[in-house]
């Protein structure tokens, strides 16, 4: 018999049976196992990680179909793989997905109403718009890495409506949402970044490049995962996927205009 050394419990065997404890032998204690350990913090080289990415990115919507089923163990949560999808985007937001540089918020739907209070901003920081730029995009890059989650939030809105009959709950949703962020932050940001920074075709790449690629693959996925998570098929669900598109679209524009005001207000 054991006796854990977290909770007290008497056991038999490596792990305690009442808040699963391991017990430590002489090989964790070795140098093999540090470097395991620092090898899997550095490049996330988690089997349950690179497990449950493939399948987001294989078989759209399972994941989250397993998770609302209540099959969890097998599974990093989606939300887990999210936030080191979203690590490892801010090293590198070529693309501006989460993330949003002055520039692109003032071009964004909302972009006309942001310059009167821009202007405002400026005079009263007492810097030309050149300085105040490169402050705002420093000061902005860290408070989206703390309100990316505020997209998945208000992008899952739409889906109580369009799936209200689909016996899915408001926490379902947003677990799905989670899974088509983690497919945009990999697909749409990780990915083409390193293939546009690899080819050189920076410069060629412009917005409505970015646009026709975003609404391809999102179709692709949100057609896919629909029928799996929510067992939707036909015409329903390629006009949904459609809209949700659009709905997308306007929680992101949403997302980061509260994202502008914060930015402003903590400059």
């Amino acid at each position: 018999m054991v006796l854990c050394k977290s909770c007290g419990n008497a056991f038999e065997g490596n792990y305690c049976n009442q808040c699963g404890e391991k017990v430590l032998v002489p090989a964790d204690r070795s140098l093999r196992a540090l470097l395991n350990n620092i090898a899997r913090a550095i490049t996330f080289a988690d089997n349950k990680f690179v497990h449950t990415l493939g399948l987001m990115l294989r078989k759209p919507g399972f994941v989250s179909a397993e998770f609302a089923e209540g099959r969890r163990v097998k599974y990093l949560p989606p939300i887990s793989v999210f936030f080191v999808l979203n690590l490892i985007y801010f090293f590198f937001p070529l693309i501006q997905l989460f993330n949003a540089s002055l520039n692109t918020q003032l071009l964004s739907l909302f972009g006309r109403w942001l310059r009167g209070p821009l202007t405002t901003a400026v005079l009263q920081i007492g810097v030309n718009l050149e300085t105040f730029t490169l402050l705002y995009n420093l000061k902005t890059v860290g408070l989206a890495k703390l309100m990316v989650m505020l997209f998945v939030l208000l992008a899952s809105l739409p889906l109580n409506v369009l799936y209200r009959k689909n016996n899915r709950y408001f926490t379902d949703h947003v677990d799905y949402m989670v899974e088509v962020a983690c497919f945009n932050l990999f697909v749409n940001a990780i990915v083409l970044t390193l293939i546009i920074n690899l080819t050189g075709l920076g410069s060629r790449v412009n917005e409505l490049t970015l646009t026709i690629i975003f609404i391809t693959t999102n179709l692709y996925f949100l057609i896919r995962s629909g029928y799996t998570f929510y067992t939707e098929s036909s015409w329903r669900l390629v006009i949904k996927s459609v809209l949700m598109i659009g709905l997308m679209k306007l929680a992101l524009e949403v997302y980061r205009l509260i994202l502008f005001f914060l930015t402003l207000w903590t400059m």
